[in-house]
């Protein structure tokens, strides 16, 4: 066993050595996942393809991996390719099952697992939705097998649903569910034993609802898929169906929310039948959501809820992609080449920002404005696939002016001025205004090179970004200069 710490979380006790039955595209993730915490792998599949697929998906997760942990250094694991069960097995101290969702071909290679790996060894298994009790039954030691049902891309997807069967021991399923989260990973303990667990069932749900729209011509696949993504998807990377619910039912919460949306469950909204809700229920779902929010008020909630929105957002737009392509549209884009100070990024001032002055301290004043400077970037049309092909802007020097006090709580927002662009410097101005009276609270004043993305030496910004620049520096020259721009520190000293 070998403590481990960096991507996976907090140091924490993994085995030197996992085993992989199976690897089809959830054998393969899990491959990447282990691998890439430093895990060496014994994998087994019979696929004579095996090598190149699993290369090609450790590729993928490479580079994932370098984009989510661009600061971290990542020593992978050793992959062996087992060329039995016997042997990728052996002197392991946990087996990661990934076979085709077939009970019998699961029962009968599990059986083949068990005769082979140490007696100590935790033996998990894929499966999607088939019952742990009945993949156990023919084991000899079935109190050491457990589901670990993980969600593709497994080596990004914390998620990771763990069920024990009938004869499963708890305390198997408190070490996988231990390891998993040394993973990265949250692993979701299913109390009860039910086809599908927990997230299948929600997704197969969807899933023949979608079918039924599309059978019927109400909807096409891509009407349907972007009907998630542009919406309700947004909102489910962070945030539950019940907690947004709670949400919709405004200050009185969950309860408020049930009796005034709960009568549509009697309405053809779907071909789906919704249990009766009786006193009991809503009496169950009211004090769950109470508990979920955890005192947290409603109106607190929804700026965590927008704060995440615009983080997502955000993230989308720099790959110019889905909902994030919306928001990079060149329609409206267009219309800020105008001659006026952008006003790109705002903030409030954190409890962690205060100094011992009591007022914002100054790193978080470089903070906010290289955010203003990234924000006007992406503005731009810098994106992902700009910063891995072609290049970025660094920062070589800044001058920061101090002006007036910030205060917790305070809300800010900065206007960018571009003074200058000729293809390699970026010259930059901003202004830091608190939002409630207009006052000027710092300036800073900025020089960025374009750095060339393979050489990392200084180079000229190319396509659709550098015009955009550019024209953005023609109409903005048309702006006063501003007094403070050029300024010394202090100046030179008379002699």
């Amino acid at each position: 066993m070998t403590p481990v710490s960096g991507p996976a979380g907090p140091a924490t006790t993994l085995p030197g050595r996992v085993a992989l039955v199976g690897s089809g595209v959830i054998g393969a993730g899990w491959a990447a996942r282990f691998l890439l915490n430093g895990i060496d792998v014994a994998v087994y599949d019979p696929d004579p393809e095996l090598a190149r697929k699993l290369e090609a998906v450790l590729a993928n997760a490479r580079r994932a991996w370098g984009r989510l942990f661009p600061r971290t250094p990542v020593r992978e694991g050793r992959l062996e390719i087992a060329p039995s069960i016997a042997v990728a097995v052996r002197e392991t101290g946990f087996v990661q099952e990934s076979l085709p969702e077939r009970e019998d071909l699961k029962r009968r290679e599990l059986a083949e697992i068990e005769r082979h790996a140490p007696a100590e060894a935790i033996i998990a298994s894929s499966t999607s939705g088939l019952l742990p009790s009945r993949l156990q039954a023919g084991m000899a030691h079935p109190d050491r097998f457990v589901v670990g049902h993980p969600f593709n891309p497994v080596y990004l997807l914390p998620l990771v649903e763990v069920c024990g069967g009938d004869a499963t021991d708890a305390v198997t399923s408190q070490r996988a569910a231990s390891l998993y989260r040394a993973l990265g990973m949250h692993p979701l303990l299913v109390g009860k034993e039910i086809d599908g667990f927990i997230a299948d069932r929600l997704l197969e749900a969807l899933w023949r609802e979608a079918l039924w729209l599309v059978r019927d011509g109400v909807a096409t696949t891509e009407e349907i898929d972007d009907a998630i993504c542009y919406g309700a998807g947004l909102r489910w990377s962070f945030m539950g169906t019940f907690l947004i619910y709670r949400l919709a039912g405004g200050e009185a919460g969950m309860r408020h929310f049930l009796a005034q949306f709960g009568p549509t469950l009697k309405l053809p909204w779907t071909r789906l039948e919704a249990p009766e809700l009786t006193e009991v229920l809503i009496d169950r779902i009211a004090a769950q959501s109470d508990a979920q929010a955890r005192g947290v008020s409603v109106r607190e909630l929804e700026r965590r809820r927008d704060d995440c929105l615009v983080a997502v957002l955000d993230a989308l737009r720099t790959q110019n992609y889905a909902a994030g392509a919306v928001l990079a549209t060149p329609a409206h884009a267009a219309a800020d080449i105008k001659a006026t100070p952008l006003s790109l990024h705002a903030a409030e001032v954190a409890p962690d920002w205060i100094d011992y002055n009591g007022h914002m301290t100054e790193h978080r004043y470089l903070q906010v404005f290289s955010d203003a400077a990234a924000a006007l970037l992406h503005h731009a049309g810098m994106d992902a696939c700009y910063l891995e092909e072609t290049g970025s802007f660094f920062t070589v020097e800044t001058h920061l002016r101090h002006l007036a006090e910030a205060r917790q709580g305070t809300g800010l927002h900065v206007t960018t001025q571009l003074l200058d662009f000729d293809g390699k410097r970026l010259h930059l101005f901003h202004r830091l205004v608190r939002d409630i009276d207009a006052t000027l609270l710092a300036t800073a004043e900025q020089m960025l090179l374009h750095v060339d993305a393979a050489s990392r030496r200084t180079a000229e910004a190319s396509g659709a970004l550098a015009a955009r620049l550019r024209a953005l520096a023609a109409e903005q020259a048309k702006l006063a200069w501003p007094d403070a721009a050029g300024q010394l520190v202090g100046g030179r000293p008379k002699m």
